[in-house]
């Protein structure tokens, strides 16, 4: 049975449905986006990521991994990367870094199937709740916050009201609901300032995922790349909400439409994500991605691949000097100021 008929027949059953519950099925339930077995983040799936743009995106995350391993030493040390797709970021970071062992959370079939040939099959898991309670070394999510479930509130003048999910002669719409407490609580603190008529979404599932994950961290890092700001710099896209979907590389239908075919997405609260961590007892430092990655070597790295295609010029070797430069042109595309390199990192530390 396809998504829509299953949310279409459990509304019929039920009622209308919380957005985080239709968010869920659309995206992880059986015939959801990620539960099926296409590879999505590649080129031929629906996007591309840091990891997928270039391979020295991973060989720096590898600094970081060895700067930890020294810091809090090998004894129990892994890696984990939680939604690892191809493995398009371990396999890189892996080539570069001795790691005694290295853990990868990803739920869609494909996906993990590649990544058995980097990490043994036993320990390729497709939930975090599958990974020792008890964590050393260096966690990576890299555009996952963005994909967790989220509650969906609009500002009234007389207050917050929750957007649930129902049907009208089998389409999925959007219906007016009584907000919950703790719905109206995570909008209280971190959707405001917002208009009335606005939209928040409430990124309850992401807070709590970000607290359990630094609560299993003893020592290490944890670190959190997506796209999205701090409270105060999301007022401006509160007016529609930042909801919404990509399909075969470019931005898709409203999330409604076609469940279970296309990615739904929303900007991250970084300025929640950051009280979450804090809140689990983590030390906490937001940066850019560009900033993160020239903190480990990325821009010098840049400078030797620019330094080398030229001397490959005078050298007339025109195949390596192309070669060169497209891998010059991909690290560009990662610190491009107003593309990737504005992604954000968190980094929780303890």
């Amino acid at each position: 049975m396809s998504v829509l008929l299953e949310v279409v027949a459990q509304i019929r059953e039920g009622g209308p449905i919380p957005f985080e519950v239709f968010h869920t099925a659309a995206l992880y339930g059986p015939g959801g986006f990620y539960s099926s077995d296409k590879l999505r983040s590649s080129k031929a799936g629906d996007f591309l990521t840091s990891p997928e743009v270039s391979p020295l995106f991973g060989r720096t995350l590898s600094v970081l991994v060895g700067q930890e391993a020294e810091r809090v030493g090998t004894d129990g040390f892994a890696v984990v990367e939680v939604g690892g797709g191809s493995g398009s970021l371990l396999r890189p970071l892996l080539e570069k870094v001795a790691v005694i062992d290295c853990w990868a959370v990803e739920v869609n079939p494909s996906a993990r199937r590649k990544l058995s040939e980097l990490v043994d099959a036993p320990q390729v898991v497709s939930e975090v709740s599958a990974l020792p309670e008890e964590l050393r070394g260096v966690v990576i999510a890299n555009e996952l916050l963005d994909n967790l479930p989220v509650a969906i509130a609009t500002r009234t003048a007389a207050g917050w009201r929750e957007l649930w999910v129902g049907e009208q002669g089998g389409r999925l719409t959007l219906v007016d609901a009584p907000p919950r407490p703790e719905v109206v609580a995570w909008c209280e603190t971190f959707g405001l300032p917002c208009p009335v008529g606005g939209v928040v979404e409430a990124q309850l599932a992401a807070s709590d995922w970000v607290g359990e994950m630094v609560t299993r961290l003893v020592s290490g890092t944890l670190v959190l790349i997506d796209y999205g700001e701090e409270t105060e710099n999301l007022e401006s896209r509160r007016s529609d909400g930042t909801l919404r979907t990509y399909r075969s590389h470019r931005r898709d239908t409203h999330p409604l439409d076609a469940p279970g075919t296309a990615d739904i997405t929303a900007d991250v609260n970084f300025t929640a994500m950051r009280r979450a961590a804090a809140d689990a007892g983590g030390v906490v430092e937001l940066l850019r991605q560009d900033e993160f990655l020239s903190r480990l070597g990325l821009r010098e790295a840049l400078s030797e691949l620019r330094r080398r295609a030229l001397q490959a010029a005078k050298d007339g070797d025109t195949m390596l000097q192309l070669r060169l430069k497209s891998e010059a042109s991909a690290v560009e595309t990662l610190m491009a100021p107003r593309g990737l390199g504005e992604f954000k990192v968190l980094l929780v530390t303890k």
